[in-house]
């Protein structure tokens, strides 16, 4: 009447050492787990992180840039919103979260770079004299 039955019933004394085979079965699964958290879980929680305490570090007359590509200048702060001013006398509000980085005095930068290429030459000028 059910030709499969003994087959199933004889697998059953192949269930004893199923505590091993399950583990071994779930070793691939757990392993790229582990690598998900270290590669991608990890690492974005701490740039959240470090996210978080830049926002929560603000003051005024801090430069910063939006995700929107915005430049502007802290010029009030609220517990959710923020007033920038990009322009004299041009004030945006958004959110504290809207908020994407500290920016980078670009020309600072570049009159750094220039000041230390002038102190390069003068060396050699000297060194060559």
């Amino acid at each position: 009447m059910f030709p499969f039955v003994p087959d199933a019933m004889a697998q059953d004394g192949a269930a004893v050492g199923g505590l091993g085979a399950t583990f071994i079965q779930m070793a691939p699964l757990l392993l790229i787990f582990v690598i998900f958290y270290f590669l991608l879980i990890r690492p974005q929680q701490k740039k959240q992180k470090a996210h978080q305490e830049m926002l929560a570090s603000l003051k005024k007359g801090d430069r910063v840039v939006t995700n929107g590509g915005v430049f502007g200048t802290v010029y009030k702060l609220g517990e959710s919103v923020i007033t920038l001013e990009i322009s004299d006398k041009v004030r945006i509000q958004l959110e504290r979260h809207q908020v994407a980085r500290l920016a980078q005095d670009t020309n600072t930068k570049k009159n750094e770079k220039s000041d230390k290429n002038e102190k390069a030459e003068q060396a050699e000028e000297s060194s060559d004299k």
